[in-house]
């Protein structure tokens, strides 16, 4: 059983240090490490992001999830991108320290997976790979505001997990064209999910959900880095 740990990230931003809560999950071992982000209205602490930890672990993944600045000084809004993508400099760097010798990757929740999306792009984190939970393609019910200029930058392999019924990707196919035009990406729908992948008529705990999709992240990355050992 993999146990995890509480940390303390600093990120050195404008207005000084800032110190944020992070869990570490550490297996025995572990072929690869994972920095997870939550979006933008929960914090590290979430169920869906606790079950997607657990699984990755289980698969011999190191996890690291860390708050955002704005959500560790108590506030429900984001702050400026800056300071999210320094957040991700500074996690990616502690993931390094904690998973020395291995790969390590970029996976985050909408807003969290958006923000590494703009670090990998400025060459601020160069992940071996990025994961996708629930990309926010555009502000639901205003598709014409993509927020997608800068994916095709990105030359890590991208990978997309999102909902057919995620108001944050409609029209369906807009999705589907945004990662076509990217470098290496693959997108796979959760057929019947909304934007935190529940499916209507079926009650699950949102730790099993992220569970479910953590066996999803794991084989893909297991696929796209086959010369790691099998756990």
């Amino acid at each position: 059983m993999t146990l995890t740990r509480d940390e303390r990230i600093d990120v050195d931003l404008p207005g000084g240090i800032a110190g944020v809560s992070a869990f570490v999950s550490l297996p025995d071992a572990p072929w690869g490490g994972v920095a997870l982000a939550h979006g933008a209205g929960a914090g590290p602490e979430h169920p869906f992001l606790n079950g997607v930890a657990e699984v990755l672990a289980r698969h011999g993944l190191g996890v690291l999830r860390f708050a955002f600045p704005y959500r560790e000084a108590g506030r429900r809004l984001p702050g400026p991108v800056a300071h999210a993508t320094t957040t991700w400099a500074a996690a990616m760097a502690a993931l390094r320290g904690w998973c020395p010798g291995v790969p390590v990757f970029a996976a985050g929740k909408s807003y969290g997976g958006r923000m590494a999306s703009l670090a990998a792009a400025t060459k601020v984190i160069e992940p071996a790979a990025l994961v996708y939970l629930g990309y926010p393609l555009h502000p639901p019910g205003e598709p014409e505001k993509e927020r997608a200029d800068h994916l095709p930058a990105i030359s890590q392999p991208q990978l997309f997990l999102s909902g057919t019924r995620d108001p944050f990707v409609q029209p369906a196919d807009a999705l589907e064209r945004v990662v076509a035009g990217c470098r290496d990406a693959t997108l796979t729908w959760v057929p019947g999910g909304d934007h935190s992948f529940e499916i209507a008529g079926r009650r699950r705990p949102s730790q099993a959900i992220g569970g479910e999709l953590g066996d999803t992240i794991a084989g893909w990355l297991r696929q796209r880095f086959p010369q790691r050992p099998a756990a």
